[in-house]
């Protein structure tokens, strides 16, 4: 049972300070973390792995500190880590960043499933995961709050948390699947899980690893480009506040707004 799990490396919420420039969230420094519905997906990986044997991969695409994301990964039990990094790959959409996964799942071959979190923290878009799942031509799960494989029959069944209730879908292997956090409780990194992950060499591979072009990724390649919207411009106003009592004051504001001419 071989599984592949998409982690990102995302701010910490709990610390960060965030300002909204237009459409785009900027980020102003600050610790990172893994995106914690990614653990969950981890943790399913890892269960799976000690239920059915084989390997689990984590795999992301960032800047050379995503590595940090991915030695969480190795320190909670997973064998195996790729970071997907390349300056071209800089100001992409969630279509890049699922072209970039697709083509690292791809070089990677042998997997059963490949597992994510239901989104990430910091854009909330979701769609990476779907949209990963179409590249490879295999169907997707999402919302998953049960999950329940057979790698013997290539088949699985999952339960899906939505708003008006659960509903209990089958599907065949390979396929992508989302996890939410009713599906299990993550562990916490072992010691000797800590240890072995700060020595572990991680490979990094770049767009020639993955038979990628620049025209494929980054801004590039982006189907939605950020909008530069600035703020409207500052309008001065004033406010008189009229005196008298509640009759008067009545009367005092319709004379003025038949001498405005607003009514």
């Amino acid at each position: 049972m071989n599984s592949i799990v998409l982690i990102k490396q995302v701010p910490d919420t709990a610390q960060l300070s965030k300002t909204v420039d237009g459409l785009k969230l900027m980020e102003e420094g600050g610790p990172r973390i893994v995106n914690p519905w990614d653990e969950y997906a981890l943790e399913t990986a890892i269960q799976l792995k000690e239920a059915h044997g084989g390997k689990v991969t984590a795999i992301t695409m960032g800047k050379p500190e995503a590595t940090e994301a991915l030695k969480t990964a190795l320190a909670m039990g997973v064998d195996e880590a790729i970071l997907l990094s390349d300056p071209a790959m800089k100001n992409g959409d969630s279509l890049t960043t699922a072209r970039i996964l697709a083509a690292a799942i791809n070089k990677i071959g042998d997997y059963d499933l490949i597992l994510g979190g239901r989104s990430a923290i910091d854009d909330n878009m979701a769609a990476t995961a779907v949209q990963v799942a179409a590249l490879l031509d295999v169907s997707q799960v999402s919302y998953v709050a049960e999950l329940n494989v057979n790698p013997d029959a290539n088949t699985l069944g999952a339960v899906r948390l939505l708003e008006g209730g659960r509903e209990k879908v089958s599907g065949k292997l390979p396929s992508v699947v989302t996890v939410v956090k009713e599906i299990n409780e993550p562990r916490y990194p072992s010691f000797i899980g800590i240890r072995k992950a700060a020595k572990a060499k991680i490979p990094t591979w770049g767009l020639a690893d993955l038979g990628l072009d620049a025209g494929q990724v980054g801004e590039a390649g982006a189907q939605a480009k950020w909008l530069d919207i600035s703020l409207p411009p500052v309008r001065e106003a004033q406010v008189e506040i009229i005196e008298g009592t509640p009759e008067e004051a009545a009367k005092t504001l319709a004379d003025r707004l038949v001498a405005e001419k607003v009514i």
